[in-house]
């Protein structure tokens, strides 16, 4: 018999990923990641999770002056097999009062959309990222309640969003457990 190796086709049709594919686009994602490394935007990082180079893990500290000031937030950027020419999926990790962030963590960002371009780099992602700290969208919000009290009364929206960096972003929140011989403890860092 020629070819796959057996099984149906069905099966083989749907596993299958073209090396091409996978090959270039890992070669520009390492290219990239070097990149990153020699030069990286301020006040974040990201890079691989574990050995999956199509699967990062993001860390931004909310800038000073701003109510995320003081907070640390993770995210998840996933790369598609035809990256660049498709955008990597930014989810948020930590939960954030922003009206570009839905509760479940997805991010409204038209690099990441509409202007998606197969010459943006990781690193202009980032930078993008890190500016909704400072300059959010509150005229193309994935959360319009957020965003109409950005615009009706920035005071308060502020004074939620650092509530929530407090509550949800600083190490006064972060739970860390133990393991002794007989039990599981709960840690406040």
């Amino acid at each position: 018999m020629a070819g796959g190796g057996g099984g149906s086709s069905a099966t083989a049709t749907s596993s299958w990923v073209s090396p091409t594919s996978v090959s270039s686009s890992g070669k520009r994602i390492q290219r990239e990641m070097a990149g990153l490394n020699l030069d990286p935007p301020p006040d974040c990082s990201a890079g691989p999770k574990g050995d999956n180079l199509y699967h990062w893990i993001s860390t931004f500290i909310g800038p000073p002056g701003t109510p995320y000031q003081g907070g640390i937030f993770f995210l998840d950027l996933i790369f598609p097999i035809d990256y660049p020419f498709k955008p990597p999926q930014v989810v948020f990790k930590t939960r954030i009062y922003h009206c570009n962030v839905d509760s479940a963590g997805n991010l409204r960002l038209d690099i990441l959309k509409s202007k998606w371009s197969p010459a943006l780099t990781i690193t202009k992602v980032l930078l993008a990222i890190r500016s909704i700290f400072t300059h959010p969208d509150p005229y193309d919000p994935l959360v319009p309640a957020i965003a109409h009290l950005y615009l009706a009364d920035r005071a308060k929206h502020d004074e939620l969003a650092a509530k929530w960096t407090l509550r949800f972003a600083t190490t006064a929140c972060w739970t860390v457990k133990v393991r002794t011989p007989y039990y599981w403890f709960n840690l406040k860092l």
